[in-house]
Protein backbone atom coordinates (compact mmCIF):
# COMPACT_ATOMS: atom_id res chain seq x y z
CA UNK A 1 0.00 0.00 0.00
CA UNK A 2 1.31 3.30 -0.24
CA UNK A 3 2.18 5.52 1.95
CA UNK A 4 0.61 9.00 2.34
CA UNK A 5 3.10 12.05 1.07
CA UNK A 6 5.85 12.97 3.29
CA UNK A 7 5.73 17.05 4.29
CA UNK A 8 9.45 16.84 4.90
CA UNK A 9 9.87 16.33 1.04
CA UNK A 10 9.42 19.18 -1.31
CA UNK A 11 6.53 18.97 -4.24
CA UNK A 12 7.84 18.76 -7.78
CA UNK A 13 7.83 22.55 -9.30
CA UNK A 14 5.20 23.23 -11.68
CA UNK A 15 5.13 26.33 -14.47
CA UNK A 16 5.24 28.71 -12.51
CA UNK A 17 8.71 28.38 -11.18
CA UNK A 18 10.58 27.48 -14.57
CA UNK A 19 11.75 30.35 -16.22
CA UNK A 20 10.12 30.40 -19.93
CA UNK A 21 12.62 30.20 -22.87
CA UNK A 22 12.73 28.98 -26.43
CA UNK A 23 13.32 25.69 -26.37
CA UNK A 24 10.06 25.51 -23.56
CA UNK A 25 7.63 27.47 -25.89
CA UNK A 26 8.62 25.63 -29.41
CA UNK A 27 8.17 22.05 -28.01
CA UNK A 28 4.19 23.67 -27.28
CA UNK A 29 4.43 24.79 -30.66
CA UNK A 30 5.16 21.54 -32.46
CA UNK A 31 2.03 20.06 -30.16
CA UNK A 32 -0.41 23.01 -30.92
CA UNK A 33 0.66 23.36 -34.62
CA UNK A 34 0.04 19.79 -35.09
CA UNK A 35 -3.43 19.59 -33.79
CA UNK A 36 -3.87 23.03 -35.92
CA UNK A 37 -2.82 21.51 -39.07
CA UNK A 38 -5.34 18.50 -38.27
CA UNK A 39 -8.52 20.35 -36.92
CA UNK A 40 -8.43 22.74 -39.89
CA UNK A 41 -7.04 20.83 -42.88
CA UNK A 42 -9.92 18.13 -42.08
CA UNK A 43 -12.20 20.64 -41.79
CA UNK A 44 -11.38 22.12 -44.67
CA UNK A 45 -10.23 19.13 -46.71
CA UNK A 46 -14.50 17.84 -45.43
CA UNK A 47 -15.80 21.25 -46.77
CA UNK A 48 -13.77 21.06 -49.91
CA UNK A 49 -14.63 17.83 -50.61
CA UNK A 50 -18.90 18.11 -49.89
CA UNK A 51 -18.83 21.32 -52.10
CA UNK A 52 -17.57 19.38 -55.21
CA UNK A 53 -20.17 16.60 -54.43
CA UNK A 54 -22.90 19.38 -54.08
CA UNK A 55 -22.36 20.48 -57.31
CA UNK A 56 -20.85 23.29 -59.59
CA UNK A 57 -23.05 26.40 -57.83
CA UNK A 58 -22.02 25.22 -54.69
CA UNK A 59 -18.27 24.25 -55.52
CA UNK A 60 -17.80 28.32 -56.90
CA UNK A 61 -19.38 29.65 -53.86
CA UNK A 62 -16.70 27.75 -51.70
CA UNK A 63 -13.94 28.99 -53.96
CA UNK A 64 -15.32 32.30 -53.85
CA UNK A 65 -14.89 32.58 -50.20
CA UNK A 66 -11.09 31.82 -50.71
CA UNK A 67 -10.36 33.39 -54.09
CA UNK A 68 -10.87 36.22 -56.20
CA UNK A 69 -11.92 36.19 -59.83
CA UNK A 70 -8.27 35.29 -60.96
CA UNK A 71 -8.04 32.43 -59.20
CA UNK A 72 -5.29 34.21 -56.88
CA UNK A 73 -6.10 34.06 -53.43
CA UNK A 74 -7.90 36.17 -51.48
CA UNK A 75 -7.49 37.61 -47.94
CA UNK A 76 -9.06 34.50 -46.69
CA UNK A 77 -7.18 32.25 -49.09
CA UNK A 78 -3.70 34.22 -48.17
CA UNK A 79 -4.46 33.72 -44.32
CA UNK A 80 -5.63 30.32 -44.46
CA UNK A 81 -2.76 29.13 -46.78
CA UNK A 82 0.21 31.60 -45.19
CA UNK A 83 -1.59 29.92 -41.70
CA UNK A 84 -1.53 26.23 -42.28
CA UNK A 85 1.86 26.98 -44.61
CA UNK A 86 3.68 27.81 -41.52
CA UNK A 87 2.26 25.74 -38.97
CA UNK A 88 3.51 23.06 -41.27
CA UNK A 89 7.35 24.24 -41.54
CA UNK A 90 7.19 25.14 -38.12
CA UNK A 91 5.77 21.62 -37.18
CA UNK A 92 8.46 19.85 -39.89
CA UNK A 93 11.16 22.24 -38.12
CA UNK A 94 10.31 21.27 -34.65
CA UNK A 95 10.30 17.80 -35.30
CA UNK A 96 13.76 17.45 -36.77
CA UNK A 97 14.57 18.89 -33.25
CA UNK A 98 12.53 16.61 -31.49
CA UNK A 99 14.51 13.62 -33.60
CA UNK A 100 18.19 15.31 -33.04
CA UNK A 101 17.70 15.86 -29.53
CA UNK A 102 15.86 11.67 -29.21
CA UNK A 103 19.43 10.83 -31.02
CA UNK A 104 21.03 12.56 -27.89
CA UNK A 105 22.45 15.80 -29.40
CA UNK A 106 21.69 19.35 -28.29
CA UNK A 107 20.75 18.50 -24.87
CA UNK A 108 23.38 21.66 -23.58
CA UNK A 109 21.52 24.46 -22.57
CA UNK A 110 22.63 26.99 -24.97
CA UNK A 111 22.45 24.52 -27.84
CA UNK A 112 18.66 23.74 -27.06
CA UNK A 113 17.80 27.35 -26.75
CA UNK A 114 19.31 28.01 -30.14
CA UNK A 115 18.17 25.28 -32.03
CA UNK A 116 15.07 26.03 -30.86
CA UNK A 117 15.32 29.91 -32.09
CA UNK A 118 16.60 28.13 -35.42
CA UNK A 119 13.25 26.53 -35.75
CA UNK A 120 11.15 29.30 -35.80
CA UNK A 121 13.73 31.44 -37.71
CA UNK A 122 13.84 28.88 -40.73
CA UNK A 123 10.41 27.53 -40.83
CA UNK A 124 8.81 31.64 -41.11
CA UNK A 125 12.20 31.67 -44.60
CA UNK A 126 10.68 28.52 -45.49
CA UNK A 127 7.06 29.89 -46.01
CA UNK A 128 8.21 33.43 -46.91
CA UNK A 129 10.13 31.60 -49.75
CA UNK A 130 7.52 29.32 -50.84
CA UNK A 131 4.72 32.22 -50.94
CA UNK A 132 7.53 34.26 -52.45
CA UNK A 133 7.75 31.84 -54.98
CA UNK A 134 3.83 31.05 -55.52
CA UNK A 135 3.11 35.03 -55.69
CA UNK A 136 6.27 35.88 -57.96
CA UNK A 137 4.08 35.38 -61.41
CA UNK A 138 1.51 37.97 -59.50
CA UNK A 139 3.67 40.67 -58.60
CA UNK A 140 5.56 40.57 -62.06
CA UNK A 141 3.09 41.02 -64.13
CA UNK A 142 1.95 44.22 -65.61
CA UNK A 143 -0.60 45.97 -64.37
CA UNK A 144 -3.95 46.00 -66.14
CA UNK A 145 -5.31 48.98 -68.60
CA UNK A 146 -8.28 49.12 -66.07
CA UNK A 147 -6.07 49.84 -63.40
CA UNK A 148 -7.34 52.16 -60.65
CA UNK A 149 -3.94 53.89 -60.72
CA UNK A 150 -2.89 55.22 -63.79
CA UNK A 151 0.43 54.16 -65.31
CA UNK A 152 2.85 56.76 -66.64
CA UNK A 153 3.82 55.82 -70.53
CA UNK A 154 6.63 58.04 -72.66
Amino acid sequence: MAKARNINRPLSPHLQVWKWGPHMTVSILHRVTGSGMATVGVIVFLWWLGALAAGERDYARFMDLLTVKSGAPNIAGYILGIGLTLSFFQHMMTGIRHFVMDAGAAFELKANKSFAVLTVVVSVLLTAALWGYITYDQLKAAPAGNAPIAVETK
